[in-house]
């Protein structure tokens, strides 16, 4: 039998007052034992749900500190190539033989686009898009976008339309050369993308939206300045099939943060930002993803993305 819990000794009617004093004193002991064992059952129960909840954080991949590096920002890679099972979100959508998807996974490489072009991309003369074009306009929070083909671009809390917005004067900001440039890149990445996954590059189209974004540590100002929130391309965007990164700053040199990240359960897997580095994956649960915060400095990139389904294709942007 288990052991009977003992309470404090009765005192016997016609008992002295010193045998009651004695009594009371002995309860007065045990009342000071008894809230000291239940704070540390308390105390040991809260540990308890924290290691819990920790075992639990760290399982589905959401610690950055300890996640993989994929690609660091210091190393040239002439390519690295990483396959995992495809999810089933393409079950939901029109497929396409010999491009919809069956080989699943992400890449990274340097050696496709050189700094030089990405350098010419973001910033310097004679070819100035991405700085050339955010300066007409860029958001009141961290994250600002220009999408060259709908003409959508961040002012403010807002979007408005390039092209319509300013009208004779986006003459003066781009060239011809500007766009072939844009053209020129676009076209490498959708032969790396199709070597990679063994299709023809025919079958890819370039889908929207494509655009340049602008990252600061500015304070989000609206829903469209969250970018750090985790995703799937193809359950946001369902003309995804194919969706790269582009970047055109340094990760740690010119930011700080903004580090994207495919996250998996166990370990997240990391991409240092480049100039001129390709990331590339297919756009299904697969490659769940996000960016993390940038905690200074200002982060450039292009997203381009392909679909298989030529109704879902768009034309390559011209000046008109």
């Amino acid at each position: 039998m288990a052991p009977q819990r003992r309470g404090p000794p009765k005192v016997p009617e016609g008992s002295s007052a010193a045998e009651r004093r004695r009594a009371n004193s002995t309860k007065k002991e045990r009342l000071p034992q008894e809230s000291q064992r239940t704070w540390l059952r308390t105390v040991a129960l809260g540990v308890g749900l924290a290691l819990i909840t920790f075992l639990l954080w760290s399982s589905l991949g959401t610690n950055d500190d300890v996640a993989e590096v994929l690609a660091r920002c210091g190393e040239v890679l002439e390519g690295r190539f990483i396959e995992v099972p495809c999810s089933e979100d393409y079950d939901g959508h029109r497929r396409f033989e010999g491009c919809t998807p069956r080989k699943c996974g992400r890449g990274v490489t340097d050696m496709v686009i050189t700094r030089e072009e990405a350098e010419q991309i973001r910033s310097f003369i004679p070819h100035r898009i991405a700085e050339k074009g955010l300066s007409l306009g860029g958001s009141d929070g961290g994250a600002s976008i220009l999408d060259l083909h709908s003409g959508a671009l961040s002012v403010g809390k807002h979007f408005v339309n390039l092209y319509r917005y300013f009208g004779d004067k986006v003459q003066n900001i781009f060239s011809e050369e500007d766009f072939q440039l844009y053209r020129d890149v676009r076209q490498k990445v959708q032969l790396t993308i199709a070597k990679a996954f063994g299709i023809r590059a025919s079958s890819l189209f370039l889908t929207k939206p494509t655009f340049f974004s602008r990252i600061n540590s500015t304070e989000a100002q609206t829903a469209h300045d969250e970018y750090w929130h985790a995703h799937v391309d193809k359950v946001t965007y369902g003309s995804f099939d194919y969706t790269s990164l582009l970047y055109l700053s340094d990760y740690s040199e010119d930011f700080g943060g903004g580090r994207f990240v495919f996250m998996e359960e166990g370990s997240n897997k990391t991409v240092e930002p480049r100039a001129g580095r390709v990331s590339f994956f297919t756009s299904g649960s697969e490659n769940l993803h996000r960016v993390e915060k940038v905690l200074w400095g200002t982060r450039y990139a292009i997203t381009i993305a392909f679909t298989c389904n030529p109704d879902h294709g768009i034309e390559d942007p011209v000046l008109t």
